[in-house]
C-alpha cells in the first residue's frame, strides 16, 4: 500500500488541544474503502470519539488528538462493517429442519440465536437482517444486542414469515393469513412487537387483496416489505403490490428470468422517483453446494462452534455426514448453471443488488457465509470488488433506512469498522479472516 509518511511521523501531528474524558481512538495508516464506491484513501486516519466517527482524513493532514489510543492499520484494508441482508439466526447449518425445530426450538432465544449473532459479528458482520423467526425470540435477541447484554450485529428483524398458510409444524415462526383484515392484523401485531421489516412469502398463493393488505399496512407503519422471488408468479404479484426488496434468485431451473418479468423489473428501475429497487439474490449457498459436497473438510472449520453447546455441535455434524444425500440440495446441480445469468439480468436491468446469504441453511454457517457470497460475486461472476463491497455496506444501510447512522466510514456515523491484512480489492477472500472489528466504537475483535 502507498505510503506518504511513516506512522511515527504522523504522530508528530498530535493536537495539543485539551481533551475531556471522552474515549478517543485513531485508526492510522490503512487503505480506506469508505463504502461510497470511490477511490480508496491511502494512509488513512479515522478518529473515533466514543461510539461515532469524528474525523476521516489522511496521515500528514489530519491532527490526532493528544490522548487518543492509536491503532495501527498499516498494511490493512479498512472498511465499514459488513451487512448481511438475509440471515436466519434460529438455524445454523443443520440439514434436517423438522428435527432442528422439534429438538431445539426451546433453545432458539437463549442459545442458538445469540450464538449465531456472535458468529456473524466475529466474521465482520456488524449489521444483519434476520428474516424469519419466532416473534418474541427475534425481538428479544435484537433488544439484548442493542443493550450490550450479548455480542452481535445490529439486527433488523422480521419475526415470523407472513404467508398464505404455514407449513406443517412451523406455526411458531410462519403465520398464515385468512382474509384482508387478518392480513392487516398480523402486520400490526408484529409491528407493535418491534420488528423492522415484514417478510412476505408465497404471496402468489394469497388472494391479491390479502397480499396488497400486507404491503399497505406495513408501509402505513413505515416498515419495508421483502418478498420471496422463487417463482415467476411470486415476482409478478410482488411487483404489483409494491414489495420493496426481493429475496433469492428462484427455485426454477429455467435458464433466465422470463421476458415479462424482466419488463416489469425494467419498468420499475426506470421509475427513479420511487428510489432504488433492491434485490438480495443469495446465490452462494446453491453455487458452492457441489464444491462443499465434494470437499467436505470445509465443514470442519470450528468457527461455527462459537457459543454452541457440544451436544448441538455433535448433532449438526452428524446431520452433515452425507452431504450428497441431502434432499434440500438435490435440484441444485440443475439450478446452479442459471444463477450467473439471472443475477446479471438483474444487475444489467438496474436493480440494486444487496449481499445476503440465507445463512443458517444446511452447511451454511454464520461464521462463513458472508465472505463466501462476496467471493462468488467477485471471483466466479466477475463483479467489480468495489461494487460487491458497496452491496454489503452502503446499499444495505440505505435499503433499511439506516444510512444516516451506518453503511459508510464518514463523519457522524457509528464507528462500525473492520480491517483485514492485505488488499481486499485484489483478494476479496481475505475477508474470510477479519483481523479487527469495531462496533459502535468498541473493539470486539
Amino acid at each position: 500500500m502507498k505510503k506518504t509518511c511513516l506512522l511515527i511521523g504522523c504522530l508528530l501531528l498530535v493536537s495539543a488541544l485539551p481533551l475531556n474524558a471522552q474515549n478517543i481512538k485513531a485508526l492510522v495508516g490503512g487503505t480506506l474503502i469508505d463504502g461510497f464506491g470511490g477511490k480508496p484513501v491511502y494512509n488513512s486516519v479515522i478518529i473515533i470519539e466514543n461510539e461515532r466517527i469524528k474525523t476521516v482524513g489522511t496521515v500528514g493532514a489530519t491532527p490526532i488528538p493528544k490522548n487518543a489510543e492509536i491503532i495501527s492499520t498499516e498494511g490493512m484494508s479498512v472498511l465499514p462493517g459488513l451487512w448481511d441482508m438475509h440471515v436466519h439466526l434460529m438455524i445454523n447449518g443443520h440439514s434436517d429442519y423438522d428435527h432442528w425445530d422439534s429438538a431445539y426450538m426451546k433453545d432458539f432465544e437463549k442459545v442458538i440465536m445469540p450464538a449465531s449473532a456472535h458468529q456473524l459479528l466475529m466474521a465482520g458482520v456488524t449489521s444483519a437482517r434476520d428474516l424469519g423467526g419466532p416473534l418474541e425470540a427475534s425481538v428479544n435477541t435484537k433488544k439484548r444486542i442493542d443493550k450490550g447484554e450479548i455480542p452481535g450485529p445490529t439486527l433488523y428483524v422480521s419475526g415470523p414469515f407472513i404467508q398464505h398458510k404455514p407449513y406443517p409444524h412451523t406455526e411458531a415462526y410462519r403465520w398464515g393469513v385468512n382474509g384482508v383484515e387478518d392480513a392487516r392484523a398480523k402486520v400490526r401485531k408484529i409491528a407493535a412487537a418491534g420488528v423492522n421489516v415484514v417478510k412476505l412469502i408465497d404471496q402468489d398463493e394469497m388472494t391479491l387483496e390479502e397480499a396488497q393488505a400486507v404491503v399497505d399496512e406495513a408501509h402505513k407503519l413505515n416498515l419495508p416489505v421483502v418478498g420471496h422471488a422463487h417463482r415467476p408468479n411470486e415476482i409478478r404479484v410482488g411487483m404489483k403490490i409494491g414489495v420493496d426488496c426481493f429475496e433469492h434468485t428462484g427455485l426454477s431451473s429455467s435458464p433466465e428470468y422470463l421476458e415479462d418479468i424482466m419488463q416489469l423489473i425494467k419498468e420499475r428501475t426506470a421509475q427513479m422517483n420511487k428510489g432504488p429497487f433492491f434485490w438480495t439474490p443469495t446465490v452462494e449457498g446453491l453455487y458452492n453446494y457441489e464444491y462443499v459436497r465434494d470437499n467436505p473438510e470445509k465443514l470442519d472449520d470450528e468457527s461455527w462452534h462459537l457459543d454452541m453447546p457440544d451436544y448441538i455441535i455433535k448433532d449438526i455434524r452428524e446431520s452433515l455426514k452425507y452431504p450428497a444425500r441431502m434432499p434440500y440440495f438435490q435440484l441444485t446441480p440443475v439450478r446452479r448453471p442459471t444463477l450467473e445469468r439471472k443475477i446479471n439480468q438483474l444487475k444489467n436491468a438496474g436493480v440494486v443488488l444487496l449481499v445476503g446469504t440465507d445463512s443458517g441453511i444446511p452447511m451454511k454457517f454464520h461464521s462463513q457465509s458472508t465472505w463466501n457470497e462476496l467471493d462468488v460475486w467477485v471471483n466466479k461472476f466477475g463483479f467489480d470488488p468495489m461494487y460487491a463491497i458497496k452491496a454489503a455496506t452502503y446499499w444495505p444501510a440505505l435499503a433499511m433506512r439506516a444510512d444516516k447512522e451506518y453503511g459508510t466510514i464518514s463523519e457522524g456515523k457509528y464507528a462500525d469498522i473492520i480491517a483485514v491484512k492485505g488488499d481486499v480489492l485484489r483478494y476479496i477472500n481475505l475477508l474470510q479472516k477479519v483481523d479487527l472489528v469495531y462496533k459502535h466504537g468498541k473493539k470486539v475483535k
